[in-house]
C-alpha cells in the first residue's frame, strides 16, 4: 500500500474523530446554556464515522451518556475496533486503497 494513501486515510479518520468529540463537548456547552441544541441523529451519524472520538466527547463532559439511542456510540465503537484489528492481523490494509480509489 502506497504509505501516503494510508496515512492520507488515518488523517481523514483522525479528524472525524476530533469533529465528533469536539460536536459531543459543544452540544453539552449549548445545553447548559439554553442554547439551539445539535440534532441527536447528527451526533449519532457523527459517533458511526468517529467513534472514538464521540466515546471521549461523551465521557469527557458526561453528555448522551444515559440516553438508550446514545448506546450505539459504544457499539460503533467495537465495530471500529473490530474492523481494525481484523484489516491489522490479516494485512489487508490494501482493502482501504480500493475503497478509497
Amino acid at each position: 500500500m502506497d504509505t501516503t494513501i494510508l496515512i492520507a486515510i488515518l488523517a481523514v479518520y483522525a479528524v472525524l474523530n476530533v469533529i465528533a468529540f469536539l460536536a459531543f463537548v459543544w452540544d453539552k456547552h449549548k445545553a447548559q446554556n439554553d442554547m439551539w441544541r445539535t440534532k441527536e441523529s447528527t451526533l449519532i451519524l457523527l459517533a458511526l464515522f468517529g467513534p472514538f472520538g464521540a466515546t471521549a466527547g461523551m465521557l469527557a463532559v458526561r453528555h448522551k451518556t444515559q440516553k438508550l439511542k446514545f448506546k450505539l456510540v459504544y457499539l460503533f465503537l467495537v465495530l471500529h475496533v473490530i474492523a481494525i484489528a481484523y484489516l491489522a492481523y490479516t494485512g489487508r490494509l490494501d482493502f482501504l486503497l480500493h475503497l478509497f480509489s
